[in-house]
This record gives C-alpha cells, sequence and structure tokens, in this order.
C-alpha cells in the first residue's frame, strides 16, 4: 500500500508497521528529524526525489513531500473489537458505516473515532471506500491506531452485535433527539453514506433512528461531522 503524508508516514513508523521503503521530496533532506532517523534505526530505505519522480509514484498532490510503501492494511476481526473493550474495563462502542464512499470521509472518521475512544470501526466489504493511502493521510495518523473490521453482510453483523447485547442507533434525520437518548451502554452508531444516508434494511435492524438537533436552513451534515457529533456525544454521557 502507498501511504503519504508527514503524520501518516511517522505514525506508521511509531506504530511498527512494516514500512519497505520511504520517498521524500529532495528538498527536505536532511530536515525531517524523526522520519528520518527512525527510518534509519529500522533500517529501512530512504529516497531522495525531486517533485516529478516523487509525483509518479504518488499521484495526489498533497502528499506533503513524503510517501511510503508499506504492507497492506490488516482489518480485524469482530472478536477483536470486544476483546480490545474488555481489556480496557470499558463497555464496547463501536461505529459502523454503512457506505461511506468518500476516502476523506472515511479518514476524518477514523480520526474522530481514534481520539473519542471508539473501541473499533465496521464497514462493509462491498458499496464502501477500503483503506488506501488517502484514507490514511487524511486520518493523520489515527488509523494506526483503530481496529477496522470489513464484513461481508452489514445486517447479519448488526443482528450479531444486538444478540451479544450492543444497542445500535442510526444516526439519520427523523429520529429521536440524540442528546436525550441513553447511549452509556454498549452502543454502535451507525453512520450512513454520503448521498443516500443509511439504508432502508440497516436502519429496520437498528434498535431506533437517532437525530441531531437542526436549526438552520441547510438540513443535513457531512457524514464525519455527523459522526463526530453523535461519538462525543456518547463520549460526554460515557464519562459522566
Amino acid at each position: 500500500m502507498i501511504i503519504y503524508g508527514k503524520n501518516a508516514i511517522l505514525e506508521s513508523l511509531r506504530s511498527n508497521k512494516a514500512i519497505y521503503k520511504i520517498y521524500i521530496l529532495d528538498k527536505f533532506k536532511g530536515t525531517t528529524g524523526e522520519i528520518e532517523s527512525t527510518a534509519k534505526k529500522k533500517n529501512i530505505k530512504i529516497e531522495y526525489l525531486d517533485r516529478d519522480k516523487l509525483f509518479r509514484i504518488c499521484k495526489d498532490e498533497h502528499n506533503q513531500g513524503f510517501v511510503a510503501e508499506m504492507e497492506d492494511f490488516s482489518y480485524c476481526e469482530l472478536d477483536d473489537i470486544f476483546k480490545l473493550a474488555e481489556s480496557k474495563g470499558e463497555l464496547p462502542f463501536v461505529v459502523i458505516l454503512d457506505g461511506v464512499e468518500d476516502p476523506h470521509n472515511l479518514g476524518s472518521i477514523l480520526r474522530v473515532c481514534e481520539c473519542a475512544g471508539v473501541h473499533g470501526l465496521i464497514i462493509p466489504k462491498h458499496s464502501a471506500c477500503p483503506i488506501n493511502g488517502t484514507v490514511a493521510k487524511t486520518s493523520a495518523g489515527a488509523l494506526e491506531h483503530m481496529l477496522v473490521c470489513k464484513v461481508t453482510n452489514l445486517t447479519n453483523t448488526i443482528k450479531k452485535l444486538k444478540d451479544d447485547g450492543m444497542w445500535i442507533y442510526a444516526v439519520e434525520l427523523g429520529g429521536k433527539d440524540i442528546y436525550k437518548q441513553n447511549l452509556k451502554g454498549s452502543l454502535g452508531l451507525v453512520i450512513g453514506s454520503e448521498g443516500k444516508g443509511v439504508s432502508r434494511l440497516v436502519k429496520e435492524n437498528c434498535d431506533d433512528v437517532l437525530t441531531m438537533p437542526m436549526f438552520g436552513k441547510v438540513n443535513s451534515l457531512n457524514a464525519s461531522v455527523a459522526c463526530g457529533i453523535a461519538v462525543f456525544e456518547a463520549v460526554r454521557q460515557r464519562r459522566d
């Protein structure tokens, strides 16, 4: 997998993921501090390239002059998320994405979830954005610290989570006021796709639909923004 951006590469180095090679814009040679020193300690080859050659490897102009080749992202199993919560002495807290296809939204959601202490992110195998370099960069390093589980059938996964004692809520317009809902227990929040929201079948299998009160003329929020509001409302309640 190709990742890019200074923070994404730094966090990958710190997390001991297998990085095969790092490419740095030649004008930054000798000035990148921890990236160069850590790479040298780990015997990771660094190659300094001009802008054109770097762009051939990573065609995103926002690579900040840092690109790396590393092992593919390793998805976790559902049980790993429960084990993490148990190891922390906490009730399970997951975010479930239903068809989020924008890598920038996915990266931002990963960052929100990591900052909020969410135990794991669940994404569907099909009709969703995979973990890629854009996701890694947008997450600003959070990807390296988050468990992500990819499942074949989102509806069946929600049913299993409910059987395991979790409350699953879709976050979407037309539901109950999220600020009046108890979010302190074992919890899963479902965030829908950018255009269609939470799909009908997934919504039907949730325990309820929760909504953030809206007071402006625009009646919808970006998926990552909605996720952030919902997740941190749960954090606020769970800290009380």
